[in-house]
């Protein structure tokens, strides 16, 4: 029997599975999934919008796969730091399949980012998910205006999230506690904000026509700033995707407002250059208008924000944006004009990255680890029962879908590598072992447990299933008899 840990209980981990349970060159396996949360499906279940029942219900589908007979899910098993090391799993598995996905957010790289009211969208969104480790303090959604920056996918979530009626959440499985804070919101205007223009955003049409059919909220785009893109005036030459998002840029900026409660205003050529705290000392109510410089008008914020001990104690008041213009090459050049846009609450969404793991190779410049065709390259060398999957292989791109044959690549490698894997000496019962190594995994009746404990919140609450958001809950959960 050929014994596989595959690390990470995402899309591209039970795609890695899947794919393990399909091939038919090694007749007889055994698949281990180690997840380090007690729950599986990873994004699905965590960075999923909460009113995308569709998307979401694509855990049925992973979870045909983790139910087989031939596969053990195995939550609250740590890997890296604190944990197992990929040298122990090696000693345990014939093979090991890291799909540890890309946890991290790409900063932006401006002075006052460190702001309090400053975060990343991945916060936000693990906050509504009801992720164990996101922060339990609210956001600051006493503000009447928030920005996000970024125009992808995220970015549209947490914007919709934004401008919905919490009502209309409460049939969604948005932990309590998060509904009660989104339901006494005072944002009434989202800005999105991206640095280059409409045709080059990363959205889908799906995804942005819904930020149109929300009932509380209006689109709002400005013209002049569409008229900017070369490809606005005849998008006919663009893919279809991105085609079809500046028809329906076009549709919004050409209707009338609506004077709905709340406004997303979709804005583009604008990159941002500082976030400003309170304004302190001569100038420091300096505008863009007036030319202040934007690095000192943040660093004097900043200064003011941290007070003369150094603890960062006041929060971000408004984004400065450099006006950018198309540079002829799909990029966007300065154009020395600046603008602020007022708010108490930022959210960055520029993309993920992957973070190195404690025994692992990883290239810092890529964000990913080091791999042929799957294989995990040590000193630019495979390493025997070593391979990768998913965004940690190739970095966070592509959709759900697109783990699945990076998946079926890294399987093909290690299937080709099977005869030499299977003469390995490993241990007989892995779950034995892992759990003399310190670890104490939750199996699948203890996830089905879960599962139960939050449908039965959700009755409580009268609403449907409810989300646990913290550690100790759903360990409490997952241990105890029904």
């Amino acid at each position: 029997m050929l014994r596989i840990a595959v690390v990470g209980s995402g899309p591209s981990g039970v795609y890695t599975a899947q794919a393990l349970l399909q091939q038919r060159l090694v007749p007889d396996v055994a698949v281990h999934v180690l997840d380090r949360l007690p729950c599986p499906f990873g994004l699905v279940r965590y960075g999923v919008a909460p009113d995308h029942e569709k998307i979401k219900s694509l855990q049925g589908n992973l979870r045909t796969v983790l139910e087989d007979p031939r596969v053990t899910f195995l939550g609250n098993v740590r890997v890296g730091e604190f944990g197992l090391t990929p040298r122990q799993l090696s000693e345990l598995y014939h093979a090991v399949v890291y799909c540890i996905g890309a946890a991290a957010d790409r900063p932006l790289g401006v002075p006052g980012e460190e702001l309090a009211g400053s975060c990343s969208a991945t916060e936000f969104v693990s906050w509504y998910s009801a992720h164990p480790d996101a922060a339990a303090d609210p956001f600051a959604l006493a503000t009447p205006s928030a920005v996000v920056i970024g125009v992808g996918n995220v970015a549209v979530d947490v914007a919709r999230v934004l401008a919905r009626e919490a009502a209309e959440l409460r049939s969604t499985d948005v932990p309590d506690a998060a509904l009660a804070v989104l339901g006494r919101s005072r944002v009434r205007d989202i800005h999105m904000v991206g640095r280059r223009g409409p045709s080059q955003a990363k959205f889908t049409t799906k995804e942005l026509r819904e930020l149109g059919a929300l009932p509380g909220a209006e689109v709002r785009v400005q013209p002049d700033e569409l008229a900017i893109d070369p490809a606005f005036a005849d998008p006919s030459a663009l893919p279809a995707v991105n085609r079809r998002n500046v028809e329906v840029l076009r549709g919004w900026a050409t209707q009338p407002t609506q004077g709905r409660q709340r406004r997303i205003h979709l804005r583009f050529f604008l990159r941002p250059v500082a976030l400003l705290g309170p304004p302190s000392g001569p100038g420091a109510h300096a505008t863009a208008e007036d030319g202040a410089d934007p690095a000192d008008a943040a660093g004097s914020a900043t200064a003011a924000a941290k007070g003369h001990d150094g603890a960062g104690v006041a929060g971000v008041r408004a984004v400065r944006f450099e006006r950018t213009a198309p540079d002829g090459h799909g990029g966007v050049v300065g154009t020395g004009r600046y603008e602020d846009i007022e708010a108490q609450l930022v959210l960055r969404s520029v993309g993920y990255r992957g973070v190195p793991l404690a025994g692992l190779p990883f290239d810092p410049d890529r964000g990913t680890v080091p791999h042929l065709a799957g294989r995990v390259l040590r000193d630019g060398a495979p390493s025997a029962g070593e391979y990768v999957a998913g965004w940690i292989k190739r970095g966070p791109t592509g959709v759900i879908g697109t783990n699945r044959p990076c998946a079926k690549e890294t399987v093909a490698s290690l299937l080709a590598d099977a005869p030499d894997l299977a003469a390995r000496v490993v241990a007989t019962d892995a779950l034995t072992a892992l759990r003399a190594l310190g670890q104490d995994p939750v199996e699948w009746p203890g996830w089905v447990r879960i599962e139960q404990a939050e449908a039965a919140l959700g009755r409580e609450l009268g609403r449907t299933n409810v989300k646990i958001a913290d550690w100790e809950s759903l360990l409490s959960a997952a241990r105890t008899a029904r």
